[in-house]
């Protein structure tokens, strides 16, 4: 029996953790980034079923834990923001030291 899983409004994008150190990585149609701004956008149901196609294969071996399809918003210059405080957080890093983490290294702050 399957389960239907209400999938996010879209565009989305897929993102999990690494398995083997932690990182919070985006898939980019091909394979896994550090970068948001790599990230495959799903704006039609097509490439959402696409991202959670690839979803199931990379949970099913262990690549990656905690994936998910994450609502974003694509602002005019076509930068990526997820919609949702704690996926936004999840693309920052940590959030009592704004010197280390992600933020740090991209001046994202």
């Amino acid at each position: 029996m399957s389960v239907a899983v209400k999938r996010p409004p879209l565009p989305v994008i897929l993102l999990a953790n690494d398995l083997l150190d932690g990182d919070i990585v985006f898939w980019t149609g091909k394979t896994w980034s550090l970068d948001l701004v790599d990230a495959a956008v799903a704006a039609n149901n097509d490439a959402a079923a696409t991202l959670e196609q690839a979803m199931a294969h990379a949970l099913a071996t262990n690549r990656v834990v905690d994936a998910g399809l994450v609502d974003v918003a694509i602002d005019s210059w076509g930068r990526i923001t997820p919609r949702h405080i704690r996926e936004q957080i999840k693309t920052l890093g940590p959030t009592i030291r704004l010197d280390l983490g992600k933020q740090a290294q991209t001046g994202r702050v």
